[in-house]
This record gives structure tokens, sequence and C-alpha cells, in this order.
């Protein structure tokens, strides 16, 4: 397989010709990095705030069985109930063995990207269970038969014009793509499911280990809804998303917002520690958080263990212009983007290393990374350790030339004498238009400078020769 493949290039060029895409990237994405950068330099001490959240989770994953032990004892202490998912399948039987067991015929959901990783509203379909996704982003791509394109934000790919004609078709709603009356028309459809639902399931930002507190961040009320109305709430939460004390929680909210959508603090930040009361009035009878692992744990103190820091503030995607060339479906993934790049093949069966190769390493990843995670030196680690299985024999084969050329001076300097002469006869007027072999992929869609003359190495050593 050469890298990227087939299917990946197939994807990249349908992200590129699609001008409905582009021009809803366009109008979305840069909108996201002026808010972010406004946001952070209002906030006080914002480089001291990032080493400070960098910290936490270094400290949290480092010692991540201990906080998980305690965010575990601690929920079932307070009437919860923690089920141990190691795998996806582990994690979707629970849940649908839960659902079939209370009699649960629809299923009301909050925005849960570990949803999308396991794959659960497929398995919850597959059992007769119905499933409707409340955040209007998540309700959009259900209706359009799609998955997320962005972490946050996972409609970002559709224009209003698309989600009119959307709605029309779904919901019976009049021809209009004014914002107001398209959002009441998903608000009457789904003002029912929240009455009749008998299960509900979010996502967790951060569970906090010293009182088996949920933090939930949204920017909908239907967040509060799903985990209040529903006599049950189911919770899930990916191992890595544990956090040891309030005050940590505090420091990684202070980032999460202001990278994610440029805000102080989202509209809907709740707190839910354990379900209803018998002297609350309202609140889940039963709650159950379902602790994903799908792969976490393998990478526990090895290289690639700074990935688990990564909070979801979807920055890293805003900031690559790889993403924001091609946009969220190319990566095939349910985490696109950089930080998805390095995820993706962590978690569940390993596949998706193809997409370390989808990146320039420019390094804007890394600079906007709330928590500092070095996103090039990861993805870089990636194609080390398993993307350089998929080159082709010949490009391998190049690369351990390359290698071996490159610790010889003196055949390096006769290599490069010698392929600078065969570029420059290949050239014309001072272009390679027609490359051959690696470079065949370049000049398909550019021209290739000829090498001039002097050389560098001529130059430089005439410089040095002449005294300087």
């Amino acid at each position: 397989m050469s890298i990227p493949s087939p299917a990946f290039r197939s994807r990249i060029r349908e992200g590129l010709e699609n001008a409905t895409l582009q021009e809803a990237l366009q109008r979305a994405v840069p909108s996201f990095l002026v808010s972010r950068s406004k946001a952070f330099e209002d906030l006080p001490d914002a480089e001291a705030v990032r080493d400070r959240a960098r910290a936490i989770r270094a400290h949290t994953i480092a010692h991540l069985d201990r906080y998980l032990e305690q965010f575990a004892r601690e929920v079932e202490r307070r009437g919860g109930k923690v089920f141990w998912a190691a795998t996806a399948r582990e994690a979707c039987d629970y849940i649908v063995n839960l659902a079939r067991s209370r009699g649960v015929a629809m299923v009301a959901k909050s925005k849960s990207m570990v949803s999308e990783e396991i794959g659960l509203n497929h398995a919850m379909e597959a059992a007769g269970i119905r499933v409707v996704e409340t955040d209007l982003g998540e309700f959009i791509i259900q209706l359009a038969g799609e998955r997320p394109s962005h972490i946050i934000t996972p409609a970002i790919h559709k224009r209003r014009e698309d989600i009119s004609k959307l709605f029309q078709k779904h919901l019976g709603m009049p021809p209009t793509d004014e914002i107001p009356e398209m959002t009441a028309a998903a608000r009457r459809a789904l003002r029912q499911v929240f009455l009749d639902a008998r299960m509900g399931i979010s996502g967790v930002n951060f569970g906090i280990a010293e009182t088996g507190t949920l933090v939930l961040v949204t920017n909908e009320g239907n967040g509060r809804m799903v985990t209040t109305l529903p006599p049950i709430h189911v919770a899930l939460m990916g191992i890595e998303r544990v956090v040891p004390t309030w005050e940590d929680a505090e420091i990684l909210l202070r980032v999460l917002a202001r990278s994610a959508t440029g805000q102080a603090l989202t509209a809907y930040t709740s707190f839910l520690t354990g379900p209803r009361r018998r002297e609350e009035p309202d609140g889940p009878e039963e709650l159950h958080v379902v602790l994903v692992d799908n792969g976490r744990s393998r990478w526990l103190g090895t290289p690639l263990e700074e990935a688990l820091y990564c909070i979801r503030c979807g920055a890293c995607l805003n900031a690559c212009p790889v993403y924001r060339a091609i946009g969220g479906h190319a990566y095939g993934s349910v985490y696109p983007g950089p930080i998805g790049s390095i995820v993706t093949p962590m978690l569940g069966d390993g596949n998706g290393a193809e997409l370390a190769y989808a990146s320039s390493l420019c390094g804007a990843c890394q600079e906007i990374c709330p928590v500092r995670i070095p996103i090039p030196d990861l993805l870089v680690r990636w194609r080390q350790m398993r993307a350089g299985s998929l080159l082709p024999v010949w490009e391998r084969i190049g690369l351990q030339l390359y290698a071996h050329a490159a610790r010889h001076p003196s055949l390096w300097a006769r290599a490069g004498r010698w392929a600078m002469g065969l570029l420059r006869r290949l050239g014309r007027e001072g272009w390679l238009r027609r490359g051959v072999g690696p470079l065949r992929a370049w000049t398909a869609v550019r021209d290739f400078p000829v090498p001039q003359r002097p050389a560098f190495r001529d130059w430089w050593t005439s410089r040095r020769g002449g005294g300087e």
C-alpha cells in the first residue's frame, strides 16, 4: 500500500473538489481562530495557565490507575454504577443490555465523541432501540446520515442552505434559511423526544476523582435535558478524562472553552454528582458511568502517552492547513485533524496509521494546543513506528540509501552532484515540468526548480577558502 492509500487519496480529492465544503470551511474556521486569540489575550497569565493545565494532565496520566479507582469509588459511594469497558464491544453490549432490561424504546443522546468511537448508535439501532441526537450539530448530521467532521462543531461542513433543505425534507419545515426559524423547527422536533425518552446518554468532559462528579460542557441546554429528564442517565467517559480535584477541573475549564469556541466559559457547564437523591425534585433515578478503555491503556508509559493529555477542544483542527483544506470526512476516522491522526491508530483495532502523513508538520497545532501536546513529534513517531511499513518497497529502499549516504559526507557530496547534474539535463528553461520517480507526483501539480550553479556546498567551500 502506498501513502496515502487509494481510498484516502479519493477522500482528499473529494474534499478539495467539494465547493460547498470549501465555502463552509472558509466561513467557519477563521472565526474560531480569531475568537480563540482574543479569549486568551483576556486571560491573565494565560501562558502560565496553559503550563499548569499541561502539568495537571501529565500528573493525572502518570497516576491514571490511582485516580480512576478513586473516581469509580466516589461515583458508587454516591449511588451511581460504574462499568469498566475494555473494548468498544463491551461498552455497547452493556448499554444495549441495560436498555433492554429497562424496557427502553427510545434514547435521547447528548454529544459524545466516545459514542461515535465505539459505534453505539449503530449497536442500539440494531437492537431495535431508537436513538435521537439532541445536540443541534449532531441532530443535523444524523438527519443527513453522516458522521461528525469536527470534534467541537460536527456540522461545520454544512451551510445554512444545506441545513434548510434537510429540515424541509425531514421536519416538514417551510422553505427558509433564517437561523431562528430553523432553530425553532429543531426545537419542536426534539421537545417530545426529551419527554418520551426513558434513557439519556451523554459524554463526559472531565470526571473529578475526589467526588465522582461528572463535568459536562455544552453551549445548548440539551445536555441538561438529557441528563436530568430521563429516569436513566448513561455517561460515556474515556478513561483518560479523569482529573484529580475540583481545582484541577477549574484550570482545565479555563483553557477548554477558550480553545474550542473562544468563550471564557460555555453557556452550560454542568456538574453532576450521583443520581437523584430522595429530597431532590428531579434528576435520573439511575446513573451508569461507562469507563471506556478501547486501546488507551496500552499506550501508557510509551512515547505516545502525551496524546492522552488531549482535552478534545478541537483547536488543532482549526489551526491545521491540511484540515482546513480537506475537511474532517477526508480522514475517514471519528477523530479528524492533527490529534485525530495520532489518536485514531491508538484506539480499537489500531487502524489509521497512514493518517500520520496527513500533516505538513508546520507546528501550528502544537502552538495552539492548550496543554502543549507536541503533536508534530508524535506524528513523526507514528511514521517511524507504524506508517513506515505502509511505504512501497522502492520508497523504503530509497530512504535506507538516503540514510546511508547522509552518514558519509563524501558519498553524500558525490550523490548530490550526480543528482543535480541529472536534474539540470532534464530541465528546460530553469524548470523541471515532468519529473521522474518521486518527483513525478510533485510535477503533476507544480513545476520543480532546476538546481542553480554553483551548488551550495561548492559556494560554501569557496567562501571558507577565501577566509570568510
